[in-house]
C-alpha cells in the first residue's frame, strides 16, 4: 500500500476518534440539569455509562461509590382521586404505599403503570426526575434526606444522576419530608 494512503487512511481515523471522544465529552442537558441552570442552583453530575435500565439503583449508587441510602429514586403514583403524586425514596427502601397514601391525605394510592410514565413526566424509567417533569406534581421525599448535605437523584436520562441539597429539590418541586418507606 502507498505510505501517503496510510498516512491519510491513519489521520482520517485519528480525527475521527479525537471528534468521537469530544462528542462523548460533551453533557447532554436534560431538562432538570436546564432548570438547576436557569436557577442557578448549584449541583454535580455524576454518570455511570454502563447503566440500563435493567440496572437497580442500588447497583448504580455503587458503580458511583455512593451509599444506596443517599441515592434517591423517583417514584410517581396515582391516588384513589385519579391525583398523580411524586415520591422520592432511597433506592435500597421499598415505598410503604399506607404512609404515602397518608403523606398526600389520599386513601389510597398505587404505582402507575410504566407505560404511563414517559407521556405523563416527560421521562422514561430509570431515568426519572423529579426535576423538569412535564407538570408539577405534589411530591413527598422520604425524611432520611434531612440527615445529609447533598443527595443523588435523577438527571432525567438513565444511568445519570444529579448530586444536590435536598433543599435545592424542595425550592423545585415544593416537596415534603415525611417517613414513606417500609
Amino acid at each position: 500500500m502507498d505510505v501517503r494512503l496510510l498516512y491519510i487512511i491513519s489521520h482520517f481515523v485519528y480525527r475521527r476518534k479525537v471528534v468521537f471522544h469530544m462528542a462523548k465529552e460533551k453533557l447532554e442537558k436534560t431538562n432538570a440539569i436546564r432548570i438547576l441552570e436557569r436557577e442557578q442552583i448549584p449541583y454535580q453530575h455524576r454518570s455511570w455509562e454502563k447503566a440500563t435500565k435493567e440496572h437497580t439503583g442500588v447497583e448504580l449508587a455503587a458503580a458511583l461509590g455512593q451509599p444506596p441510602e443517599q441515592v434517591f429514586k423517583t417514584l410517581v403514583t396515582v391516588g384513589k382521586s385519579g391525583e398523580h403524586y411524586v415520591f422520592m425514596l432511597p433506592v435500597a427502601e421499598t415505598l410503604h404505599l399506607k404512609k404515602a397514601a397518608v403523606a398526600v391525605g389520599e386513601k389510597a394510592i398505587s404505582m402507575i403503570k410504566e407505560k404511563e410514565l414517559l407521556p405523563l413526566t416527560g421521562y422514561v424509567h430509570g431515568g426519572c426526575s423529579p426535576i423538569g417533569m412535564k407538570k408539577l406534581f405534589s411530591t413527598v421525599m422520604d425524611e432520611s434526606a434531612l440527615q445529609f448535605e447533598t443527595i443523588l437523584c435523577s438527571a432525567g436520562k438513565i444511568g445519570h444522576q444529579l448530586e444536590l441539597a435536598p433543599s435545592a429539590i424542595q425550592k423545585l418541586t415544593h416537596c415534603i419530608f415525611a417517613d414513606i418507606t417500609q
